[in-house]
Formats: structure tokens, sequence, C-alpha cells
């Protein structure tokens, strides 16, 4: 599409997901981007896929970047816009290994942020039964000192306060330049 809208560049991927996906009418499309914030014409999407329908190859989305979808994962999936809660989707539903993974990841975080530490060992015992040597390694760190990190997972306490100061008083002694003393080899 020559000249294409600001706008249009930034909902690409979201049209080339709905076209793969085999939603080819340009007017259902327009209808579910105008509530995510899109403010252009009806005509500018129908000639987007007009260009598609048109072009000699077929034109697909350009996959996400593993750095992209990793954000996706590990965010709650309540703060993903709509087009990435779709993108995220299409990821799950075209491999099977990312959606497993995902799984256990927001199961993990559901345990974090609530404070069940107490799920933790069936959550072990998930991980195990599925072929994911990351997570398998994972889950062996974890069983070095399963009982601290129920702790951590349940209790309301943490260091964190504290290691915030630890660090914040490196960082200072660092940027002054700070360092022990050496002793003169000139001192008589």
């Amino acid at each position: 599409m020559a000249g294409p809208a600001i706008q249009t560049r930034r909902l690409k991927p979201y049209l080339d997901d709905r076209w793969n996906q085999g939603c080819t009418n340009a007017w259902r499309v327009w209808e579910e981007i105008v509530p995510l914030g899109y403010q252009g014409s009806y005509q500018r999407v129908h000639a987007y896929f007009r260009e598609k329908r048109l072009s000699p190859g077929p034109v697909t989305a350009r996959p996400p970047s593993p750095r992209v979808v990793a954000g996706w994962i590990l965010r709650r999936p309540k703060t993903l816009t709509e087009t990435e809660h779709l993108r995220l989707k299409a990821v799950r539903v075209h491999c099977p290994e990312m959606d497993a993974l995902t799984s256990h990841v927001h199961s993990f975080g559901q345990m974090l942020t609530e404070r069940q530490g107490e799920r933790l060992p069936q959550w072990l015992d998930a991980v195990r039964r599925d072929d994911r040597p990351s997570l398998h390694t994972l889950a062996a760190g974890i069983d070095r000192d399963l009982d601290a990190v129920i702790a951590g997972l349940t209790l309301p306490w943490s260091s964190g306060v504290v290691e915030g100061h630890v660090n914040r008083i490196k960082m200072l002694s660092s940027s002054r330049g700070h360092r022990s003393p050496r002793p003169s080899q000139n001192r008589t």
C-alpha cells in the first residue's frame, strides 16, 4: 500500500495475523481494530487487504522475535494488549512446546503473586512430567532448598528492602571511586 498511515503500520502485525488466520473481510477487521484505537478509515484497511489479495506470492506476517515472545509470556496476561494476546495465542497454537512452557510460567507466576507456596510440589511434579530440560534445571535448583522456596512463596516477609539498600550502597561507593587505601611503598 503506497504511503500507509502510521496507524496502519502500527497495526500491520495484527492485520497480517488476522489475514493468516483466514479472516480476509476488511470490514470485519476494521470493526475489530477501531476499539483498539485505530482512527483511520475503512478504505485504508480495505486497500491493504486488496493489496494482499492481488500480491503474486503469499504475504505472511513476520514472526515475533524470541525476546518479544518471552516478554509476552513473562507478563501478566491481563496486561497484554488485544494484539499481543492474539499473537501469543497464535504462537502457542503453532508451537506445543511454547504452549506448555507458557502454562508452567503463568502457573508459577500465579503462585508467586498470590502467595500459594503450598502448590509448589504439584507444580514441580507437572514440570518433571513435561519434557522441558530448561525447566528441569530450574526444578532441580528449587529442590535443593525446597523449604526456603516454599516459605518465600508463602510468607509475607521479604528481604527485598535490605537487598535494595545494599545494592544502593555498593553503587554509590563504586560511582565515587572509593577503594580501600593501598599502603604506600615509600613510607618510612
